[in-house]
C-alpha cells in the first residue's frame, strides 16, 4: 500500500505532506521560526496556503528537516533542484542525525531511496521507519 500523500494549494503552490516520514519537529507552526498562520496542527484542514505568500511558504517548507513537507509550482515546469555538491551532517541533540544535500541510501534488502535536500536519520534505534526518523526520540525521552 502507498503511504499517505497529502496536497493543499492555493492556486500557484503547492504543499505536499508526507505524513508518514513527518517527525513532528514543529518547525513549519513554531510561533518564532515558523509559519503558524499556514501550518495550524490544531485545526483541520491543518495547512492553509492562502494565508501567506508563495516566497514565504517556500521558504519555510525548505526548513522541514524530515523531508515530510515539499512543493511544487502548479503553473511552472520547475528545474529540477539542486543541491551544492558539499553534504553536511548535523547531529540533533536527543534527535536525530541531519543531513542535508542529495544523497542515496542503500537498504540492508538491496533496494536504494534518493533524496534530496535534509534527510532525518534515527539515533534512538526506536524508529519504525528506519534507518529514518519517525519522531519515536520524543516518546521515549531519547538523550544522546
Amino acid at each position: 500500500m502507498e503511504p499517505l500523500t497529502k496536497h493543499y494549494t492555493n492556486g500557484t503552490v503547492t504543499i505536499v505532506w508526507k505524513p508518514d516520514l513527518c517527525i513532528h519537529s514543529k518547525k513549519c507552526w513554531h510561533a518564532v521560526e515558523g509559519l503558524p498562520a499556514v501550518f495550524h496542527p490544531a485545526t483541520r484542514p491543518w495547512i492553509t496556503p492562502e494565508q501567506a505568500s508563495d516566497e514565504r511558504i517556500i521558504e519555510q517548507v525548505n526548513k522541514c528537516p524530515s523531508g515530510a513537507l515539499s512543493y511544487f509550482l502548479n503553473d511552472a515546469v520547475a528545474e529540477k533542484e539542486t543541491v551544492a555538491t558539499e553534504v553536511i551532517a548535523e547531529v540533533m541533540e536527543n534527535g536525530p542525525l541531519l543531513v542535508y544535500g542529495n544523497i542515496n541510501v542503500k537498504h540492508a534488502d538491496g533496494t536504494e531511496t534518493h533524496k534530496t535536500k535534509t534527510t532525518a536519520f534515527c539515533r534512538c534505534g526506536a524508529s519504525q521507519n528506519k534507518p529514518f526518523c519517525d519522531g519515536t526520540h520524543k516518546k521515549i525521552d531519547f538523550k544522546g
